[in-house]
């Protein structure tokens, strides 16, 4: 039985890669035709494989429903829980994981600083995340798509909160465009003046954007010039979050 269910787990990674032929199944298969043909109809039934028009067999929709599925159900928050406790102890300072979630980015994760700035920190798990004026908000939309950016800002008013917010959709996208290019982002006191943010984006099995993680702190225990020393801890901690979940740095990443 073992050695048949690995034999059409061959033939479903052979169909993922080229079409088959009934012939050419039933030689990974390393059965008969007739025999290749009963167990390539039971995949059919599935959807794990699909026959053409020409009467070939090809990867099918049922495997990647599957997939979808998969990835829905992953707990990030249980992924990258042991990266955050340790990138708060590496720094001292509150770490945040922000995960988007149909039209608002949320706070799934916080672990706070023991230190003074923790009780200052208005963050809190389940709470929305400004869009605009955050940067985990700037770290997962700087790498949508443009029509799915549109869709998440149509309603944004850009209101002013500090000196330093960001009040017009131009001023934005060049500060996402900056994100994109550097690969991390900043909130330089944009919401609640005295916090001072940096955050990193966080990638799944596919390569998409989905979430960021940040180190935050308020600024009189540490400027954000002094934040920023400690991107390469926050950006190998995003980079390990992201394998947790399956994403392979060397796919080419979607934007």
């Amino acid at each position: 039985m073992a050695q048949s269910i690995q034999r059409a787990i061959n033939l479903i990674r052979v169909a993922a890669e080229h079409p088959l032929t009934l012939t050419e199944a039933a030689d990974v298969l390393g059965v008969h035709k007739s025999t290749a043909l009963r167990i390539l109809q039971a995949l059919e039934a599935a959807r794990f494989v699909r026959k053409t028009g020409a009467g070939a067999y090809v990867f099918g929709s049922g495997l990647i429903e599957l997939s979808e599925l998969a990835l829905g159900s992953m707990d990030l928050r249980q992924f990258a829980s042991a990266h955050l406790r340790r990138l708060q102890g590496q720094t001292g300072h509150t770490v945040h994981l922000a995960q988007l979630t149909g039209n608002e980015i949320i706070y799934i994760d916080k672990v706070d600083s023991p230190a003074f700035d923790a009780v200052k920190l208005p963050s809190r798990i389940g709470r929305a995340v400004s869009l605009y004026a955050s940067a985990v908000g700037k770290a997962i939309l700087a790498y949508l798509p443009r029509e799915d950016r549109d869709r998440l800002l149509a309603h944004v008013a850009f209101d002013r909160y500090t000196d330093t917010t960001i009040t017009d959709r131009e001023s934005f996208e060049a500060e996402l465009a900056q994100v994109r290019e550097q690969g991390w982002s900043v909130d330089n006191g944009e919401h609640d003046a005295y916090v001072m943010c940096v955050a990193a984006p966080v990638r799944d099995s596919r390569g998409k954007v989905v979430a960021a993680v940040s180190i935050t702190a308020i600024e009189v225990i540490e400027t954000l010039d002094q934040l920023k020393e400690k991107l390469p801890l926050l950006l190998e901690t995003a980079t390990l979050i992201s394998q947790e979940v399956g994403y392979t740095p060397e796919a080419p990443p979607a934007s």
